[in-house]
């Protein structure tokens, strides 16, 4: 797959995201080209679509709680897709310009990837009823610094507080849910939203929730308690130590998996006949930054 554009500058990892660490995790090698070389990926149909989505529900809780309704949600649904193509005019290229309507985008494939996003959105009204929730935070980003001085860093879709105080952390997906096998894997995101909050505000949330929009929907919960956040903790701590010995040495291994039919550096990757760019970092430079506290 070609890049759209030239790699920015190359920069050190400072702390760890959900994602990011899920990338190191998946492949070495996809790691390094996302975060340090900082290689430009083209916008992805699906991708945007989630990210259209997450807007959508977001803004429906500016409402009061009698209109959040699946009407009101997808009269916000045009506004959002025309504020993200805004802020972000390369994804005008999801829709060729063949066969393109006047806002140079073509008008029958955006109707269809629309319409997708609609049944998202009609599914989400299957397994949560808006009218009766008030979250205390969308979108909210979280970030806490442990004791070993790794940051740990993300974004929360929702928050909710019952009256006695449980605190409930909500994710939205637009996929389908995970397999039993991969059901973990899924989860590990919101254990670490649930590690930041701890360490941040001293709370441990009572329920982590995943809302699968896609497929049948469905929604998985989990209870987590200290020692499952402390598991968490010392997991990400050996993951950063990898992370900053690959950074040290530039050694970072590609890993063939099931996720790089989907990906967009095949030629920057041994397994696909590419050749990573040469490494951009200074090595003994990045040994001593490492190392210390704040980085």
């Amino acid at each position: 797959m070609q890049q759209t554009d030239t790699a920015r500058p190359a920069v050190p990892p400072s702390g760890l995201s959900p994602s990011r660490a899920g990338d190191f995790l998946t492949c070495p090698l996809l790691y390094r080209l996302r975060v340090i070389d900082r290689l430009p990926e083209p916008p992805s149909a699906a991708a945007t679509r989630g990210t259209l989505v997450h807007a959508v529900l977001e803004r429906l809780f500016d409402h009061p709680a009698a209109e959040r309704t699946p009407d009101r949600a997808l009269s916000l649904l045009r506004p959002q897709w025309e504020r993200l193509l805004g802020e972000r005019p390369e994804l005008a290229e999801l829709f060729p310009a063949a066969a393109a309507d006047a806002e140079g985008l073509d008008g029958e494939a955006l109707a269809r990837w629309l319409a997708d996003a609609e049944k998202l959105l009609g599914q989400w009204f299957r397994l949560e009823d808006p009218t009766r929730l008030e979250p205390v935070e969308r979108e909210l980003y979280v970030e806490t610094v442990l004791d070993s001085g790794l940051k740990l860093r993300g974004y929360i879709d929702r928050v909710d507080v019952a009256p006695t105080g449980e605190v409930r952390l909500v994710d939205y997906k637009t996929g389908r849910a995970p397999s039993r096998d991969f059901e973990g894997k899924a989860m590990f995101q919101m254990k670490f939203y649930a590690l930041v909050v701890w360490r941040w505000k001293g709370v441990i949330p009572k329920r982590l929730q995943l809302v699968y929009l896609g497929g049948a929907g469905e929604v998985v919960t989990y209870d987590p308690d200290e020692a499952d956040l402390r598991s968490v903790e010392r997991k990400l701590l050996a993951l950063w130590e990898a992370i900053c010995r690959a950074v040290a040495t530039g050694e970072f291994p590609a890993t063939r998996n099931r996720l790089c039919d989907w990906c967009d550096h095949q030629n920057s990757c041994p397994e696909f006949g590419g050749t990573p760019p040469p490494y951009p970092l200074p090595l003994q430079k990045t040994v001593t930054s490492m190392s210390s506290k704040e980085s």
